[in-house]
């Protein structure tokens, strides 16, 4: 017997608040990264960890807001806690391995290919992962075509965003980046949604009673909910994470170092890379551009 799936059981609610929370997530993990990029000191491995949580969190949490949105008409559905919560696991550490990849090795294109496709599976193995942990009266099954789109379109949007995390420089850029991501990952979620169909075992009345997804999905997402916003003190209290550059930097002054144009007022070290660059390039010191200056005059 096949079941009735409702994917908008509360209406444009749930869409709205997971896309939300997708764009939350996605841009404290940018500002994280493009942070961690002007920093080669101690802290980096701290910033791209901060920002590989954010990411990954905001991604489960807009998951399972969403699927508080799906019901089943004719049986109830559980959620097994172990399963549910190593999907945020999934998220966070395939976020950060490839966020760690962009983040030392630059925006080079095999890093972005590499992390992104990681990023990517991740982002899709959370998904399927958490679909894993429902439990109901029956099975869920997939239609092949459909799922592989929704990979792709994980992977894309990865790649996407791990690119814009090392060559976005600015807040109001990172942040339409950060909604273009939501829009991404939100119809990555809806598309893989669409490739589901639930066969029940037996027979099984309409209107099956049991606790709605909402009840049973709100306990789960405090504490992913409540780093999310610890994350983004973080981000507030910092501003250079914030604004992006520094106040003195001075817009339009620059000069060319060894075919690059670097910025009049910001230290090498805090330049971002371009594309192609590694993430540690920095720009001759003005000491050695001198002596390597003098060494030419004798």
């Amino acid at each position: 017997m096949q079941g009735t799936v409702d994917g908008f059981t509360y209406g444009v609610v749930t869409p709205v608040a997971a896309y939300l929370m997708a764009c939350l997530g996605g841009a404290l993990g940018l500002r994280c990264t493009t942070r961690s990029v002007r920093d080669n000191g101690s802290f980096k491995p701290g910033w791209l960890a901060l920002g590989a949580t954010s990411i990954g969190s905001g991604i489960w949490t807009m998951h399972f807001i969403a699927m508080m949105g799906f019901t089943v008409a004719e049986a109830p559905i559980s959620y097994d806690r172990p399963t549910t919560f190593a999907s945020l696991g999934v998220a966070v550490v395939m976020t950060g391995i490839g966020i760690f990849i962009v983040g030392y090795r630059g925006a080079t294109a095999m890093a972005l290919v590499t992390g992104g496709a990681i990023t990517g599976l991740g982002i899709a193995s959370m998904h399927y992962l958490g679909m894993a942990g429902m439990q109901l009266q029956g099975r869920l099954e997939y239609d092949t075509l459909t799922v592989a789109l929704s990979v792709v379109i994980a992977v894309v949007a990865a790649t996407s965003a791990l690119w814009a995390a090392v060559s976005i420089h600015g807040f109001l850029p990172s942040l339409g980046a950060s909604l273009v991501m939501g829009v991404a990952v939100s119809g990555m979620h809806y598309v893989g949604m669409a490739a589901v169909d639930v066969h029940l075992h037996g027979t099984v009345l309409p209107g099956a009673v049991g606790d709605s997804p909402a009840t049973l999905i709100a306990p789960m997402l405090i504490g992913p909910a409540v780093f999310l916003v610890l994350a983004g003190v973080v981000v507030m209290f910092d501003p250079l994470l914030v604004m992006g550059e520094p106040d003195w930097q001075q817009p339009g002054a620059g000069r060319r170092t060894a075919g690059r144009r670097v910025r009049a007022g910001v230290p090498a070290q805090r330049q971002l890379p371009s594309y192609g660059e590694p993430a540690n390039w920095s720009a001759p010191s003005r000491s050695a551009r001198r002596t390597s200056h003098r060494s030419r005059n004798r």
